[in-house]
């Protein structure tokens, strides 16, 4: 079965599911509908990354267009420099996956993630050409693939790197002149994409930093580091005294945070404190913050009696920035790290996010364990995943009974949330209750009732 669009893009196994061909006709696909004059291409550092760079580089470049290879950039980057020069930009990432799975993400010109209407066209294009049976042509790139090259060790030329810096000026320049001196700050950053980025860009904004996984050999990226793995970061904030710690995925679209104590402040607590933050300076416009639906039920408590209206969505930091603009927001983001300041940034930004939680911090006169104390209370939550052989039809009609049962147990003290995984063969059964011991018990019950429909 060939691979298609899920949540954030196409992602599989590489070579096996996410082969150089199928990447080559998804390039072609998206030539002819996205149909830029250039394109932008970025990866992480797998170690299939540059075969499927080159893939994608030839298809893209199929209908005429000209390729800029910017090697290894956060996916973030990626973004800004296609809504900066308003051309359509791919990356190359399976985002926290382990090193054997990569995949492909497109923007549109402007920086923007594609829509359903979109996606739906490349698609389109992407079955006729697979059935056709499309290979990637052999050899070298032809002359004028790649109007910015990467040597065959994958170190940027110079003028990669000043595209580069664009972005890296702009995170800096986020902060309005205001300085982080004074502050440690811990950065894990995944031996992915963010390796040799991280820990200098909070150095040129004067924090003392202490950086890990930043050596990446194309397989260890966010293997027991990075935003998955949170606990060397948790110990390493305690041990070196630190003032903050941010653990970032492999393409640093996202971060995960911990506080100078070693707790874990998720993506709902990030968002809390930056919309109260927002509010108090007048720069939440309509007083309003977007989410998902898997926002804990203390996040929307916690708005709620700060007077804030919650926007929710789907899951997709896509359909966040969707939501943002369609009422002209501020803020918006997602429990597991997405986090987009609208008038920054066109995605998630893991540094930008960081670097904009330390000055925060700073500016409160508080330390980062008051603040996100006092953002929210999170309800206990359990998500289980179950895997699925097959898709499963009328999923929510057939789990009807149970879901009902177990949403009238919890009253107004819980949530049920039940949906398909975007990027993998999963069911995805989320409970949140106010105590741990129901939450389980009630997941568990959710659990069974799925199992019973393989």
């Amino acid at each position: 079965m060939s691979l298609s669009f899920g949540t954030d893009g196409v992602r599989g196994e590489a070579y096996s599911q996410l082969t150089v061909d199928f990447v080559y006709a998804l390039g072609v696909a998206a030539s002819r509908v996205l149909a830029g004059e250039k394109f932008l291409i970025g990866r992480d550092t797998r170690e299939s990354g540059v075969d499927f760079e080159r893939a994608l580089a030839r298809g893209l470049a199929e209908n005429g267009a000209s390729i800029g290879l910017l090697g290894v950039v956060p996916t973030p980057a990626v973004a800004w420099l296609s809504a900066a020069d308003s051309v359509p930009a791919a990356m190359i990432s399976a985002s926290h996956n382990p090193y054997q799975d990569n995949g492909i993400k497109l923007f549109a010109a402007g920086g923007l993630k594609l829509s359903d209407l979109v996606q739906d066209e490349i698609q389109a294009e992407l079955d006729g050409l697979l059935a056709e049976g499309i290979t990637a042509p052999d050899g070298p790139a032809s002359n004028g693939t790649a109007s910015n090259g990467t040597a065959s060790n994958g170190t940027a030329d110079a003028d990669i790197h000043h595209e580069l810096q664009r972005w890296e000026d702009a995170v800096v320049a986020s902060l309005d002149g205001r300085s982080l001196a004074g502050t440690t700050v811990v950065v894990d950053c995944a031996n992915g994409s963010n390796s040799a980025i991280g820990g200098p860009v909070f150095e040129r904004l004067g924090a003392t930093v202490i950086a890990l996984s930043t050596e990446p050999d194309g397989r260890n990226i966010n293997a027991g580091c990075g935003s998955t793995h949170l606990e060397a970061l948790q110990a390493a904030v305690v041990d070196h005294g630190a003032d903050l710690g941010f653990a970032f995925d492999g393409d640093a679209d996202r971060v995960l945070a911990v506080d100078n104590v070693g707790n874990v402040v998720d993506g709902d607590q990030i968002i809390a404190m930056c919309a109260t933050d927002f509010a108090a300076l007048d720069q939440l416009d309509g007083d309003t913050v977007v989410v998902t639906v898997m926002s804990n039920l203390g996040f929307r408590r916690a708005m709620d009696a700060a007077g804030i209206t919650v926007i929710e969505t789907g899951v997709g930091d896509r359909y966040v920035l969707e939501a943002l603009d369609e009422g002209s927001y501020a803020l918006g983001g997602e429990q597991s790290g997405h986090v987009i300041f609208r008038k920054l940034a066109t995605t998630g930004d893991g540094l930008l996010t960081a670097v904009r939680v330390t000055d925060l911090v700073i500016r409160s006169g508080r330390s980062f364990a008051e603040n996100a104390n006092d953002a929210m209370t999170r309800f206990p939550q359990v998500l289980e995943n179950v895997r699925v052989a097959d898709r499963i039809d009328d999923l929510h009609e057939k789990l009807g009974p149970a879901i009902r049962e177990v949403e009238a147990q919890l009253g107004d003290q819980g949530r049920v949330l039940i949906r398909p995984s975007g990027t993998e063969p999963l069911i995805r059964v989320m409970v949140e209750a106010d105590t741990a011991e129901r939450a389980a018990t009630s997941a568990q019950t959710l659990v069974a009732a799925v199992e019973t429909l393989q």
